[in-house]
């Protein structure tokens, strides 16, 4: 056995440390997260800046990689083949490869594209700053190799010159939101949920429908008129001439304040004070409703059907509490359809929405159809059911407490608690 070749050995270790850092480079680099990637770019890192311009040109940056790793594996399987010959003459080459090919799956391979997977910030961003002068240096050869690997997928039907984007769909954007975790708080997060949801939610979703609407008819004596002001919960209140469909206006209680005192002219003035109705379709999602408030400055719009009939009525604080959940101070108050029994069920209004409902109870029961519990039910049992009829609403045990000849009433749960709101 000759002397042992430490000039030859040290070469040797010399490429596969090489090796691993092409190889867990390329790991780290791909697996960046662009938009992290962007955000400390944006910020002035250097190592950032850098590594989003080499992955501007993936094909470049892989092909300049690929191209030093394959030079330095195929030079180190040739030394190691060199020193074989040294130690152990032409029997030692095949325990030579075999051992070369355990060190560098171990050291070159395995162990640096882990630590690039798990730290790619780590890796990415110094070598970009190795990579960004080498690509410049060997730039004619990593064209020619480009050039050919590019023909090559265009003879087999694809374009290396359409890179796909990296945009986030809603429903990938959704599922980042609610993987964020302790990065953003719960209440946050529902309320981004919330913003992703006006874009697939209409106003027909959540609008006061035409029979809980609360107004004015100038058909009324003044005293029921002034009683009806008096006793309104809302600050404004449409206004009709002998039914929801001759609809007049729309007014602010507080500006009814004088009315109330002018006994005599109280419909002249009412009508004085209306603003004309703004009307939208059913179908307009609360996204663009929300944008055509802001544009109009209007804060009430009486929805209307494909044929022009009155549905119900849209406020701007119905669209924002569907962002930040209802507005009131008291968390027992936030769902006033829902409430504990004395045996500890939940007593359930069935005109409550189901979006609400939703909200309030963290299910997931269809939005899509009925827009109402009452619809839902009706729709599930395809009549109107009796009192003391029990029935499993999408896994929710429910039983019917009261009904009558068109509709559900009330429902008890006994399944949970109200969450409460966002």
């Amino acid at each position: 056995m000759d002397q042992i070749p430490v000039a030859e050995l040290l070469a040797l270790i010399v490429l596969l440390l090489l090796s691993g850092f092409f190889s867990g480079s390329e790991t780290a680099l791909m697996t960046l997260n662009r938009y992290r990637l962007r955000h400390e770019a944006d910020q002035g890192h250097r190592g950032a800046i850098l590594a989003r311009q080499l992955l501007d040109r993936p094909d470049k940056l892989i092909g300049l990689i690929l191209l030093g790793n394959n030079f330095v594996n195929i030079l180190a399987s040739s030394l190691a083949t060199v020193i074989a010959l040294e130690l152990g003459g032409e029997g030692a080459i095949a325990i030579s490869a075999g051992l070369l090919t355990l060190v560098i799956l171990i050291f070159s391979e395995v162990t640096p594209k882990t630590l690039a997977a798990l730290h790619p910030e780590l890796v990415a961003y110094p070598a970009a700053h190795i990579y960004t002068p080498l690509l410049k240096l060997l730039q004619p050869v990593v064209w020619v190799v480009n050039v050919l690997s590019n023909n090559l997928l265009r003879l087999l039907g694809v374009r290396p010159d359409t890179q796909q984007g990296h945009a986030l769909s809603q429903e990938e954007l959704r599922t980042v939101v609610n993987e964020a975790g302790a990065m953003i708080p719960e209440r946050s997060r529902a309320m981004l949920l919330a913003i992703l949801d006006l874009e697939n939610a209409t106003v027909e979703d959540i609008m006061i429908p035409r029979n809980e609407v609360e107004g004015i008819d100038l058909q009324d004596t003044e005293e029921e008129i002034i009683a009806a002001i008096k006793r309104s919960n809302y600050t404004r209140l449409p206004l009709f001439d002998g039914g929801l469909d001759n609809l007049v206006g729309v007014f602010h209680a507080r500006n009814a304040l004088s009315v109330l005192m002018d006994r005599g002219k109280v419909k002249e003035h009412l009508r004085d004070i209306a603003r004309p109705p703004y009307f939208v379709p059913e179908g307009t999602r609360l996204y663009q409703q929300l944008i055509n408030f802001q544009r109009i400055k209007r804060r009430v719009a009486m929805v209307v059907d494909e044929y022009g009939d009155f549905q119900g009525l849209i406020t701007h604080a119905d669209l924002l509490e569907e962002i930040v959940g209802e507005f009131t101070t008291d968390p027992a108050d936030s769902y006033p359809d829902i409430h504990r029994a004395e045996d500890g069920g939940l007593m359930i209004d069935c005109t409550i929405s189901v979006r609400e409902l939703n909200r309030a109870m963290r299910w997931s029961l269809p939005t899509r159809g009925p827009k109402t519990l009452n619809g839902l039910i009706i729709e599930y049992l395809e009549t109107i059911p009796q009192p003391g009829t029990s029935l499993m609403l999408d896994g929710h045990p429910l039983e019917i407490i009261q009904t009558d000849d068109k509709a559900v009433k009330t429902i008890k749960y006994f399944g949970g608690a109200v969450v409460g709101s966002q």
